[in-house]
């Protein structure tokens, strides 16, 4: 999968928008493109290496990922109890990849109050 099919992916979900809020801070995360829903996060990447995707995940599911997929590990600087990075071009098929952003995004939305939730099945 290249990097425009992959953001075109992400953004196919309801809600979803893009932006690079790293932009001002440090040279390695200038090109960090990251996806949300509402205001929250559901995966990023670095448009310039293209080479990952930190997403969130179901915590009971990490472990046996990481077990069955060597390119699933933890992710940086963020919680590794809830997020976990995936490389890409490595041993996690592009379906596999799709499900885990498509879990990832209904995570987030889960989490939403029920008034965001109902704004997002209007759009």
């Amino acid at each position: 999968m290249n990097v425009e099919d992959f953001r075109d992916f992400c953004l196919s979900f309801q809600g979803t928008h893009e932006g690079m809020p790293f932009e001002g801070f440090f040279h390695n995360s200038r090109s960090i493109l990251v996806m949300y829903v509402k205001e929250k996060m559901f995966c990023f990447f670095d448009l310039d290496k293209f080479d990952s995707c930190t997403i969130k995940c179901d915590s009971e599911k990490i472990d046996s990922l990481k077990n069955e997929y060597s390119s699933i590990e933890k992710p940086f600087n963020l919680s590794p109890k809830y997020w976990i990075n995936v490389e890409f071009n490595g041993d996690v098929p592009d379906k596999m990849l799709k499900s885990l952003v498509a879990d990832s995004y209904q995570l987030v939305v889960e989490g939403l109050s029920k008034k965001e939730q109902k704004e997002l099945e209007k759009k």
